[in-house]
């Protein structure tokens, strides 16, 4: 998966429901990291988790950045079969709240 300028990036934070485990976060890492792996028409995946001293995340702990040659990407993307389903298993029980932001790289 290459990046460039001109990309489109998804840009998804997560905040966790206090119940969920961290088993299922790692799960999760994972998961996504695969889900990116499988899917032709994603060019670019990176993550990590919160590590700003300002105060300001709001409980989000984690950004996934997935990047398209443009906006068609991301819209197969959204309701592609196994974006659904990686939603379903992982999201949906362990996500209290989720933003998300699509731009076009302007670098």
């Amino acid at each position: 998966m290459a990046e460039g300028a001109g990309a489109y990036r998804h840009v998804v934070l997560f905040k966790f429901k206090p119940s969920a485990s961290n088993d299922a976060v790692v799960a999760i890492e994972n998961a996504f990291r695969a889900l990116c792996v499988e899917l032709p028409f994603v060019r670019g995946f990176e993550w990590g988790r919160n590590s700003s001293p300002e105060g300001l995340d709001q409980g989000f702990t984690h950004c996934f950045i997935v990047s398209f040659d443009g906006p068609e990407g991301r819209d197969a993307y959204l309701p592609h079969p196994a974006h659904q389903a990686f939603c379903r298993r992982h999201l949906d029980p362990s996500l209290e709240k989720v933003c998300v932001v699509d731009f076009q790289s302007a670098r």
